[in-house]
């Protein structure tokens, strides 16, 4: 569902993000990003949802080509940003309208919708409220109903687990697995490895927008014997 062809993308025609990278997400596959800060997660996320273009290669995303149909890339994607800091003078209900107008979800579709995740991510009493006055955590929470209110097939996560309690982070691994199963395609970025661990179908691990490893965790720990997945991570990163 995720083509991502020999990507180039360089900043300041210096600063080289991504240099030739290809990877595949598939239907049912929930795909973890891993890597350290400022080896290119970020970037490839905002490539991905056409934020950003790249200098070289090609990006498909549920069969659309990212600069030839662009308009139906992003109909087909659910996106977390790296920041839920936005849009914060408008109240819950309010920024959830906007959203549900731009994917035009129909108006009792958006409703039950609302009042499912908000209940799931007990936020429901909050969303009368200027998100101004949201804590971090309740950000993060309402960027994730506004990124899922219009079903989409391709969810596009970064750091989606930042910020929430135990409860709302527990509730969002459920709805990926639930997505996945469905025949959809999750990707995300993390930094915690134990998450990985238990959640990846499959793991591409980046360094300095290189990718350094693309397969299952199990395959890796092989490779590895007797040695922790942290360690592991830290010895390909750091060499």
């Amino acid at each position: 569902m995720i083509k991502f062809e020999n990507v180039t993308k360089t900043y300041n025609k210096s600063v080289r993000a991504l240099d030739d990278v290809s990877f595949n997400v598939k239907g049912g596959e929930i795909v973890g990003f891993i890597g350290p800060n400022g080896s290119g997660k970020t970037t490839t996320m905002k490539l991905l949802t056409g934020i950003i273009k790249p200098d070289l290669g090609r990006i498909t995303v549920n069969g659309f080509n990212i600069k030839e149909d662009p308009i139906k890339v992003k109909a087909s994607i659910g996106y977390i940003a790296d920041s839920p800091d936005m849009f914060l003078r408008l109240k819950g209900t309010e920024f959830l309208e906007l959203i549900a107008d731009i994917y035009k979800v129909p108006t009792n579709v958006r409703q039950e919708r609302v009042q499912e995740l908000a209940e799931k991510f007990e936020l429901t009493e909050a969303l009368s409220s200027p998100m101004m006055s949201y804590s971090h955590g309740m950000r993060q929470k309402i960027m994730v109903i506004a990124a899922l209110i219009h079903k989409p097939p391709v969810w596009i996560l970064d750091e989606p687990m930042v910020g929430l309690d135990p409860k709302s982070s527990f509730e969002l691994k459920q709805l990926m697995r639930d997505h996945t199963k469905e025949g959809n395609a999750v990707f995300f970025s993390t930094h915690v490895l134990e998450v990985a661990e238990k959640l990846c179908d499959r793991v591409i691990i980046i360094k300095k927008g290189t990718i350094l490893y693309n397969g299952t965790l199990e395959e890796l720990e092989k490779q590895n014997k007797n040695a922790s997945l942290e360690n592991i991570f830290l010895e390909l990163t750091e060499k």
